[in-house]
């Protein structure tokens, strides 16, 4: 049996990708939560985390696989999100709006509740890591629900944090990994400036070469559970490697 089980949301792409093939334990069972799957060297978990019906079932994954774990590490790393639609509110598809807040809001806090529960009773490390971006501070017209999103993201994270270090329990932290080289840039350089004025600044990083690549933003994120932080801690992977 792994002595570690590390399970990553949304890894058949981008950062997820890249966290998932470069996850520092030895032989760890590593889980991607996402509905395409295709990792390398992962077991899938399928699931569409915009929708709702979804985390009962990964709730219960936690539940069976962490119940029967006698090794000494668990982590949960909650990478899955989208940035479209695009666009200012109250002018974006609404089904598509919809599913963007319960991805990007609702998923992180719900699914972040179900790891917890599910460890009780585990008696070894177990770390809980958010994905969070500077969105969370700097309003941006365009990406209301991602803003308000990735705020959500953090405040629960400090809530989260400080309940867990009260309880000695499961260390809880959020981190921006900054502007990075994938698909998900290539979408807002694509945006018509009427729906996200911004969008120059984000070409101008892009020409300039300051995207980083998700490889080194995925080794950023592992060594962050080396760190002595925080419990609850909301970083910036620039800030800290500066």
């Amino acid at each position: 049996m792994s002595d570690s089980i590390v399970w990553i949301s949304g890894a058949s792409a981008g950062l997820g990708a890249a966290l998932a093939a470069s996850v520092p334990f030895a032989d760890a069972r590593v889980i991607d939560i996402s509905r395409s799957g295709g990792a390398a060297g992962t077991e899938h978990l399928p699931a569409d985390l915009a929708d709702p019906a979804s985390w009962a079932a990964v709730e219960a994954h936690f539940v069976a696989q962490l119940g029967g774990f006698s090794g000494s590490r668990a982590v949960f790393v909650h990478n899955a999100g989208v940035i479209t639609p695009v666009g200012f509110a109250g002018e974006v598809d609404s089904a598509a709006y919809r599913a963007h807040v319960l991805l990007n809001s609702a998923a992180p806090q719900v699914l972040g509740h179900a790891f917890l529960r599910a460890l009780d009773g585990f008696g070894g490390r177990a770390d809980l890591v958010m994905l969070t971006s500077g969105a969370a501070r700097n309003p941006y017209e365009g990406w209301s629900g991602y803003c308000a999103g990735k705020a959500a993201v953090d405040h629960w994270v400090r809530t989260v944090g400080a309940e867990q270090a009260r309880r000695g329990g499961c260390r809880v932290v959020a981190v921006a990994p900054g502007v990075l080289a994938t698909g998900m840039q290539e979408a807002i350089r694509a945006t018509d400036p009427r729906d996200f004025p911004a969008v120059a600044k984000f070409h101008d990083l892009h020409e300039r070469g300051d995207l980083r690549a998700p490889a080194d933003a995925a080794q950023g994120v592992w060594r962050l559970l080396e760190r002595d932080l925080d419990n609850g801690a909301v970083v910036d992977l620039r800030a800290l490697d500066g």
